[in-house]
């Protein structure tokens, strides 16, 4: 039952960056709303909607994609313009996962801190610093801006994502600090007596890849959505074996369905996407499919594809025994939606030291949102 109509507002800007729509608030707003009766997790929640598959009392869109947010502030560490917090915000339950980075929000915080003056514009591009407050991760966005105009509009578009935005070069610095957590290219995950051959590697995000043929497949065949639907009960298991592998958390710590993030990597091969594009195996260099909070991911988001691209730099990991890349400034990954290319830089002993995606993004609404407080909204829907 509603145990009243108490209510609060908040200032939002609905972003959509790459492949995600993301809700951006300001500390300045956010900030004064938090106290030990309504904490940052109980206004995500309530504002989304969550605890409702279909959030239909929030701003969630019902999908991994749709349930994000970032809180922005001005930065105080010298060569950074702005320090983000990114919120996965759960969709049937109410809570809020904290422990990992959103390229796709990134490249939309790096457009919203030009277009509302948190960044100043330069000509003839701005670059707009940011360091994700979660991991640490330092990530730089590159604008046009010729003349000095802030851009509102744009033609780039990207696989997942017909619609055109701004173009945004999103970078990752030095994502390959620590990239192997395990010490090993290849590791066996035993699951339910079954052994699953890895790739765990801590680069954009923590990840585990995981070589196709430990599933039975075999060459000429297509991870399509079905397929991975049907393997999600085994995913989230390597998710887990994987997680207490890395040392990302404890036998008695409760189950995390962020990180690490979990897919499988396959060789280039011929498929359609959503949209009917066929894509063979020249378009690519690799195909992987990558989950999303317990369901495939539409396309890739932008850590895991650092994280492929950091592996793939490693001759006897998973992904380079399955890459057809002679290039290694480039690779070339085949998602369900299309083909990301991610631009890697090295430095002088050969490591990875920056990870550049070619993205899009632009601004859907700002809003003044009316939330519930903190014991006023309706309980979680009981299935």
């Amino acid at each position: 039952m509603w145990k009243g109509t108490q209510m609060f507002t908040v200032r939002g800007t609905w972003m959509r960056g790459g492949t995600s729509k993301c809700w951006l608030f300001t500390g300045v707003d956010i900030d004064p709303l938090v106290s030990s009766e309504m904490t940052l997790d109980d206004i995500l929640v309530a504002a989304f909607g969550s605890g409702d598959p279909r959030q239909i009392d929030g701003i969630g869109g019902g999908s991994s994609t749709t349930s994000k947010a970032a809180i922005v502030r001005r930065s105080a560490l010298t060569g950074v313009d702005v320090d983000y917090l990114f919120a996965q915000v759960a969709i049937a339950d109410c809570r809020v996962e904290w422990s990992s980075n959103c390229g796709n929000c990134a490249t939309a915080i790096g457009l919203y801190a030009l277009q509302t003056g948190m960044v100043a514009v330069q000509s003839p591009v701005t670059r707009v610093r940011m360091r994700n407050e979660n991991t640490g991760d330092i990530l730089t966005a590159e604008i046009a801006t010729p003349g000095g105009r802030i851009p509102f509009d744009g033609d780039a578009t990207v696989p997942g994502a017909t619609a055109p935005g701004v173009p945004v070069v999103l970078t990752f610095e030095k994502p390959a600090v620590a990239p192997w957590p395990t010490g090993n290219a290849v590791d066996d995950l035993v699951v339910d007596g079954v052994t699953y051959r890895a790739t765990m590697v801590q680069a954009g995000a923590p990840a585990v890849l995981v070589d196709w043929r430990s599933f039975g497949l075999d060459e000429g065949g297509v991870l399509d959505t079905a397929r991975v639907t049907a393997l999600m009960p085994t995913l989230i298991r390597i998710r887990r074996a994987a997680a207490l592998r890395m040392g990302l958390c404890g036998p008695d710590d409760p189950i995390s369905h962020a990180t690490p993030k979990v897919g499988i990597v396959g060789p280039a091969a011929t498929f359609v996407t959503p949209t009917g594009e066929e894509l063979t195996a020249d378009d690519h260099d690799v195909m992987v499919r990558m989950v999303s909070m317990m369901a495939p991911h539409p396309a890739i988001g932008l850590t895991s594809a650092v994280a492929v691209a950091v592996a793939a730099s490693r001759p006897d990991s998973v992904v380079a025994q399955l890459s057809s890349s002679t290039d290694p400034s480039q690779l070339r990954i085949g998602t369900a939606a299309g083909v990301v290319v991610a631009e890697v830089t090295t430095d002088s002993d050969g490591c990875v030291a920056g990870v550049g995606l070619h993205r899009a993004a632009r601004r859907i609404a700002t809003a003044e949102l009316f939330v519930a407080a903190a014991g006023s909204a309706a309980p979680a829907l009981v299935a």
